[in-house]
């Protein structure tokens, strides 16, 4: 069975652009990017999407972004913290992260990139699925679940920031995913992602990863 990436992508993204051997050290990399909507608490975090897409700019990657014509869970103040009487769009939303040059999620194709990255933030688990209030027993948007289908099926990299491996985790039961390290004082959150993916009930194993790793975890099962 072939390969799947998946890349634990914090504040800062680190992933290897250079072309398979043989295909020409010029050619650049087509990377797709999905949202979740626009802000932490209900959307696609806007540091971690920034990051994402300065690193591939950085590399030279060529970067379409693509998210779930929906409506989100729900909205959240974020001055507030709580949510807000209201509803929105993801792709509406994504829209504002993406300068409006955005595609709906059911376009992207497999063939016409190289991999596909998702950042974190709470919409990945709201939006393009509902572990936020199902857990283990969430579903994946459909969509979200066949792109993952797609890029695995081509043995293309899978990059997932922050709380989206759980999208792993339910899509590939058996997977391995990098999800930080158990214990770092320096980061006091880890702990909690780490716990949630590897022990909610989700089968799939767990490679510890430091924030400084510049190599990706290629899982297989």
């Amino acid at each position: 069975v072939g390969g799947i990436h998946f890349l634990f992508l914090p504040s800062a993204v680190r992933l290897q652009l250079t072309a398979p051997p043989g295909a020409g050290s010029n050619m650049a990399k087509r990377v797709a990017v999905v949202l979740a909507g626009c802000g932490v608490y209900d959307g696609s975090e806007i540091h971690e999407a920034s990051a994402v897409l300065v690193h591939l700019s950085r590399g030279g990657a060529t970067v379409q972004m693509f998210a779930p014509n929906i409506e989100q869970m729900h909205v959240v103040n974020h001055l507030k913290g709580e949510p807000a009487e209201e509803k929105r769009n993801v792709l509406v939303e994504s829209a504002r992260l993406a300068r409006g040059n955005i595609q709906d999620l059911s376009k992207l194709s497999v063939k016409d990139h190289d991999a596909v990255i998702f950042p974190g933030g709470f919409g990945a688990a709201k939006n393009l699925c509902t572990w936020a209030v199902q857990g283990k027993d969430c579903s994946v948007n459909g969509e979200v679940k066949a792109a993952l289908q797609a890029f695995h099926g081509e043995g293309k990299p899978i990059g997932l920031c922050c709380i989206s491996p759980v999208l792993a985790a339910k899509v590939f039961p058996g997977c391995e995913v990098t999800v930080g390290i158990e214990k770092d004082e320096r980061y006091a959150g880890w702990p909690k992602i780490t716990t949630t993916v590897v022990s909610m009930g989700f089968e799939v194993k767990h490679e510890l990863k430091r924030i400084t790793n510049t190599k990706s975890s290629i899982g297989k099962y």
